[in-house]
């Protein structure tokens, strides 16, 4: 296996993860907010798919793919404004890019050689990143950022008083 089908595999099994945990949420699931301006599961998933696209696609092989009506949703640091389903994509809009956008990045990921994975990649505005300088080390912290939202997913699944996953 190569360091990059090992990446890759570790995408996947997270992501697994976290859409076992959100596999049975419907309708106000998908709104609830742990604390006030807390982001809310859809926002979640919707920025586990936006952060495929910038972390790999944008800082790693130089072009976005995502589209960036999509995007501009799901942008990190800002407190949540609203709880309405209709300022928001609808859950199955949001799922469906979610998996596609899984499906290039492991795509894309599967495709890069060592000497990709040793290549440079920056962070917002070509700044260093604090958690990585690497192609490698960008698709590293992608992972832990996923599994880092899955965990605040599981909260808010505990939190709606639906059972406790393994």
């Amino acid at each position: 296996m190569t360091r990059a089908e090992l990446l890759a595999e570790q995408l996947a099994g997270t992501r697994d993860w976290l859409l076992a945990i959100i596999a049975d949420f419907a309708g106000d699931d998908w709104f609830f907010q742990p604390a006030p301006g807390a982001q809310h599961a859809l926002w979640l998933c919707g920025h586990a798919a936006s952060s495929q696209d910038t972390l790999v696609f944008q800082r790693c092989l130089g072009t976005a793919v995502l589209d960036a009506g999509f995007k501009q949703h799901f942008a990190p640091g800002d407190a949540i404004r609203s709880c309405d389903p209709a300022d928001w994509p609808t859950p199955d809009a949001v799922l469906a890019e979610m998996a596609g956008m899984h499906d290039r990045t492991l795509a894309a990921v599967r495709q890069l050689t060592d000497a990709d994975l040793a290549k440079p990649a920056a962070g917002k505005d070509g700044r260093r990143h604090p958690h990585y300088d690497t192609v490698q080390g960008a698709i590293s912290h992608l992972d832990r950022h996923e599994a880092f939202h899955a965990g605040q997913l599981a909260l808010i699944r505990r939190m709606l008083g639906k059972k406790f996953l393994r």
